[in-house]
């Protein structure tokens, strides 16, 4: 596979570079040529003629082209309005058909079922690309019914800009059917010693809260917390609802997961009740927080993937990047990701309206992300290595980037504090087990989704005359001892395990004190939830638990304790009642009952284990 990149100035110099282009051709045996025009213009003329001066010098070629917010070639941003790249295939079992389709909200379903035909009509398509006029509609169906192409192949591609980011007006063409203003051309590559890789970059970090999406539809998002959307830049970022809006929120997109993968979404207008019209589609009740983008993380990234890409050993590079990212780095700056790719090949593209890429399957829209797809003909050539400096930005980017990682790092902190207080309005200080409201209200949820379970409820004997023949220091140990015990025995009879249900609350991080850690991941299980009930009284709960497994869980922690030697209490026991909650029972008939019980286990002389069975509702 060759190429060739170069600038359209003049018919000219465009004849002198097909020419040196179709000597090479005719000296070697190549199978196909395809040219990729690039227009950071809309001036219709200009692009037929660079396409029809094309056609007429190698006739047999395939042209393609659009519109762009940019164009990249040997990995900078072009100076020159119009781009030409001209990709020569070597390998006679490599293939190339472009197919070229008019695009609207009615026709986006059938044109993927005639790419889908032509698919399975040609066995050896690898990589499909797409470039398309996208500005205006939703292209989710359109991603969705691509998911069903064989998963094997790759597909990748770019939505036509302006050069102007406030404008809507963009364009594909192509020698196959010519100029269109709602079109997509379909560009099939493959063969038997074609080879694609495929990845993207974002770099963009969430930054600050988390904001629910209370209503969207399509592109149109409504609401975040039951309020109007555009509330959220005003109030965070103070960027008025005028005409700069487009561009001054461009660079802070919303990040939040779809299919399995992180994605952007960026606001392209605002309208007067506050409803934002974003750059594609967003999902209705995630969680979406504000990003900007991280210039280190960005380069990291490049650098990460630059060596994967080194390893695959392609002959070409193309690159789809978003014209977020022109405006965040600037004119200046820009080629700092995607230059260190031209030291492996070849490396061309353009900057898009919207980025697309199949990854685990599914086929999705990005925004504010660079996609790359490198490609090769045979094994590869290991004489190009990946090579990018450290340091590769200016000092205005790291003060950008400096005063978004104080945001992140105090948005963090504000989290863990609030996780921290959220833990303590739910525990108890002393026994760092759950408060008693916290345990009833997990015993009213288990009740409400009829979960089978036991009731276990625990009464230090004479703890009273602890307190008032050794201190309450020493009856503090106590009650930790029997808290100890609780959360040991959980662990060794099999019924621990940690439960996101049971704590709604916590967040991982590493700042939690062991404390706090313990807590998370001794008490809050799977089939027993501990808690403090009220002075010497604990109640646990067992989830899915046979009566005969709760009664021996009961009875190891009476013995366990008993055992138990404190510095000045010395043995102390413990009475317990068990109780199996009824179907239908009412936590407040399940609380009476085992108190009856434990009361029972009191009367009988202490030191043991009562279970009721059935009992009034």
């Amino acid at each position: 596979m060759k190429q060739f990149q170069f600038d359209y100035h003049s018919i000219t110099s465009l004849t002198r570079d097909l020419e040196k282009v179709r000597l090479w051709y005719k000296s070697k045996s190549c199978s196909n040529v395809v040219f990729q025009i690039y227009s950071d213009s809309l001036d219709r003329g200009q692009m037929e003629l660079v396409s029809n001066v094309i056609t007429r010098t190698i006739p047999h070629a395939i042209c393609m082209g659009c519109s762009t917010n940019g164009n990249i070639i040997e990995g900078r941003l072009s100076s020159t309005t119009i781009s030409v790249v001209c990709t020569i295939l070597e390998k006679p079992s490599t293939k190339v058909k472009l197919l070229q389709y008019t695009l609207n909200g009615e026709t986006s379903l059938d044109v993927v079922e005639n790419i889908k035909r032509e698919v399975r009509e040609n066995p050896w398509v690898k990589g499909v690309e797409l470039q398309l006029t996208i500005r205006g509609m939703s292209l989710s169906p359109l991603c969705d019914a691509l998911h069903d192409v064989d998963e094997s192949i790759a597909i990748f591609g770019g939505g036509a800009f302006n050069p102007d980011l406030s404008k809507n007006d963009a364009c594909v063409f192509s020698n196959v059917v010519g100029y269109s203003e709602r079109g997509i051309l379909v560009l099939l590559i493959g063969g038997e010693d074609f080879h694609i890789y495929t990845t993207h970059i974002a770099g963009w970090k969430p930054l600050g809260r988390e904001f629910l999406v209370t209503k969207a539809q399509n592109a149109l998002l409504f609401e975040l917390d039951g309020k109007p959307a555009y509330d959220v830049y005003y109030r965070y970022l103070k960027i008025l609802n005028d005409e700069h809006f487009f561009a001054n929120t461009l660079e802070f997109p919303f990040f939040y997961k779809h299919n399995g993968i992180d994605i952007l979404r960026a606001p392209v207008h605002c309208n007067e009740d506050g409803t934002l019209v974003m750059t594609s589609d967003i999902d209705e009740n995630v969680k979406a927080r504000l990003a900007y983008g991280d210039p280190w993380t960005i380069l990291d990234c490049i650098r990460k993937d630059g060596k994967k890409i080194g390893e695959f050993k392609p002959d070409i590079i193309k690159v789809f990047s978003c014209a977020a990212r022109r405006s965040f780095w600037g004119k200046e700056e820009i080629s700092n990701e995607t230059l260190p790719l031209q030291s492996i090949a070849p490396t061309s593209g353009f900057h898009t309206a919207g980025e697309f890429l199949r990854t685990n399957g599914f086929v999705n829209q990005h925004n504010v992300t660079l996609v790359i797809a490198a490609m090769r003909e045979g094994d590869g050539d290991d004489s190009h290595k990946f090579d990018m400096a450290e340091d590769s930005f200016s000092g205005q980017v790291s003060m950008i980037n400096r005063l978004a990682t104080f945001i992140d790092a105090a948005t963090q902190e504000l989290a863990q504090a609030n996780a921290k207080l959220s833990l303590m309005a739910i525990t108890d200080p002393l026994s760092h087990l759950f408060n008693r409201g916290e345990i009833q209200r997990c015993i009213k949820e288990c009740i409400a989704e009829k979960t089978p379970a036991c009731l276990v409820m625990m009464d230090i004997d004479d703890f009273k005359k602890i307190n008032d023949t050794y201190g309450h220091k020493e009856g503090d140990n106590v009650i930790i001892g029997i808290s100890n015990v609780l959360k040991k025995t959980v662990d060794e009879t099999g019924l621990s395990g940690i439960d996101s249900s049971d704590y709604r609350v916590m967040e991982d991080d590493d700042d939690f004190d062991e404390t706090s850690r313990g807590l998370r991941e001794s008490i809050l299980t799977v089939k027993s939830t501990i808690g403090r009930w009220g002075g010497e009284e604990f109640m646990v709960l067992l989830r899915e638990t046979p009566i005969e497994k709760a009664l021996d869980f009961a009875e190891k922690v009476r013995k366990a304790f008993n055992e138990m030697e404190f510095e000045k209490a010395g043995h102390r026991s413990v009475s317990v009642g068990v109780v199996e909650i009824q179907e239908g029972e009412s936590a407040d008939s399940a609380y009476v009952r085992v108190d009856q019980a434990l009361y029972k286990a009191k009367e009988n002389g202490r030191n043991q284990v009562f279970y009721a069975q059935g009992g009034e509702r």
